[in-house]
């Protein structure tokens, strides 16, 4: 089973019957001569059949390749002392309860070639999303501690799991669970007696729902639909690809760690890459840097299936023999891809680097909403946002290069302008620091910023967060894009709405 990353095409849903044949390799694979391996076509059936909301799957290209299994019980029928195939019914959750307040996570199981792309944890976050979606009080597992038959010799269970707490140990299940927000409640003796490797000891854990309201119908939810990241770059010297690997990688890792849907790099963020060539001149530089970017591309959308989360991937040249331009990627976290070109070039790129521009743009489907992306210089052309918001966009992002802080205003006050005459955000970063050897961008000033409309239901200075300026750094920033769809009907202005159609009209020739 190959696991590259420019064929992945990732795709979480609701396990289906059909998706048996799947999920018993997986098992088999997973449990293999122990704990029975994978369920009997009879329990699988049942589950599908009790409680289908709770059964979610990961599938890569139709198969699956992930899986996860939960039902809900009234918690306080069961206590903390039970047994595990005494609260999922032997594995048919006959034991499921409509109307209980917890969700019990049966299992969790991942395809053993797929292990390093997280898809645990995205199973994990389905898992929280369906239980604040049900408004239920929380989850609650009961965590195997296969780690621990090595130590028992030499310590207690109770020993074991504080050491592992502690960061002093790391087992292959506690420490998962642990990284996803789970607290631990207490040890349980014979919860699977034939787990030899835990020595039939488990682990109750469980996590709250923040969300939960007591005695209410309302479904519970995130007051916020969207987080993005952006990356205030810092340009540094660059060795090779490895080094420039590395400092995304950081970004990446750290953003993701925020539970963030997408992270916004800037544009040229590549542009030390071109010091060996320095000498040969800017047009030659930029050409030889192009040589990088598929390369660059493919590890980045590596990092974006690998770290569950949306790639906007600032900027980079692209050569094919004939002409230069400058496109960035847009890579999803479901192992897909796509692109946006710089439409409008300035007079600086055209004259030092031969630089062409693109000839569209177009709106971008995401998990998370419709996006599109303009590269620097475009966001100060009205007409290409308003195109964008016609096609229903949500978000903007808008990756930069600027090397003096009117430039930089140039950029910000046109994303904060397009942000309320189209009714949406706007995301904008760049790069800061120097690079004395690559000359055309040797300075950088930026101020990385998440501009909103303006009215009631945003901040009341239109700016949902800003980073400091000329300093290394990310911005985190959660987005309500029910507050788009409000301000759109029934805000004070209504500036998508308002139009005098009638009068004048906007067309791409």
């Amino acid at each position: 089973m190959s696991t590259e990353s420019d064929q992945h095409r990732l795709k979480l849903r609701q396990t289906r019957p059909d998706d048996y044949a799947d999920i018993a390799e997986i098992m088999d694979r997973v449990y293999p001569g122990k704990l029975d391996g994978a369920w009997t076509r009879e329990q699988f059936d049942s589950q599908m059949h009790r409680f289908p909301e709770g059964q979610l799957c990961i599938e890569d290209n139709g198969k699956v390749v992930a899986a996860a299994i939960s039902l809900r019980v009234k918690y306080s029928r069961w206590g903390h002392n039970h047994k595990y195939w005494d609260i999922t019914g032997n594995g048919y959750l006959t034991t499921h309860d409509p109307k209980g307040d917890v969700l019990y996570g049966v299992d969790v199981f991942v395809h053993p070639h797929y292990r390093a792309l997280r898809l645990g944890r995205r199973l994990y976050d389905a898992r929280k999303a369906l239980c604040e979606q049900l408004n239920l009080r929380g989850i609650v597992v009961g965590g195997r501690i296969p780690g621990y038959r090595a130590h028992r010799e030499e310590m207690t269970p109770q020993q074991y799991v504080a050491r592992v707490r502690a960061r002093e140990l790391v087992d292959p299940i506690l420490t998962f669970q642990l990284a996803n927000d789970f607290q631990v409640r207490k040890i349980i003796r014979g919860y699977l007696p034939d787990d030899q490797e835990s020595d039939g000891y488990a682990v109750l854990l469980e996590w709250v729902n923040i969300y939960h309201t007591e005695d209410s119908d309302i479904i519970g939810g995130r007051p916020s639909d969207v987080r993005v990241g952006a990356v205030q770059w810092q340009m540094r010297p660059t060795r090779s690809l490895e080094d420039l690997y590395g400092q995304i990688e950081y970004f990446v890792d750290a953003v993701s760690g925020y539970q963030a849907d997408v992270v916004l790099f800037p544009e040229f963020f590549n542009g030390p890459m071109m010091a060996p060539w320095n000498d040969q001149g800017p047009a030659e530089a930029v050409r030889q840097l192009a040589g990088y970017t598929d390369a660059i591309r493919e590890q980045m959308l590596k990092f974006a299936v690998s770290y569950n989360i949306n790639i906007v991937a600032g900027s980079m040249p692209e050569y094919d023999g004939e002409q230069l331009r400058n496109v960035c990627y847009l890579l999803r976290r479901d192992g897909t891809w796509d692109r946006q070109y710089k439409i409008h070039v300035t007079p600086d790129e055209v004259s030092y680097w031969g630089l062409k521009g693109g000839d569209k743009v177009k709106v971008f489907d995401t998990d998370f909403g419709k996006i599109g992306i303009l590269v620097c210089y475009d966001v100060e052309f009205p007409e290409l946002p308003r195109l964008l918001a016609e096609q229903g966009l949500h978000i903007l992002f808008v990756p930069y290069w600027t090397d003096t802080k009117n430039a930089y205003l140039r950029v910000r006050r046109c994303a904060q302008a397009r942000a309320i005459e189209n009714e949406c955000y706007v995301v904008i970063s760049g790069s800061v620091g120097n690079l004395p050897k690559v000359e055309n961008m040797d300075m950088q000033y930026s101020q990385a910023a998440v501009f909103t409309p303006s009215d009631f239901a945003f901040p009341h200075d239109a700016i949902a967060a800003e980073a400091t300026a000329n300093t290394e750094t990310m911005l985190i920033a959660d987005l309500d894009l029910d507050n788009l769809r409000e301000i759109r009907s029934q805000g004070s202005v209504r500036n998508l709405r308002d139009r005098r159609l009638d009068l004048y009209e906007l067309k791409w020739k």
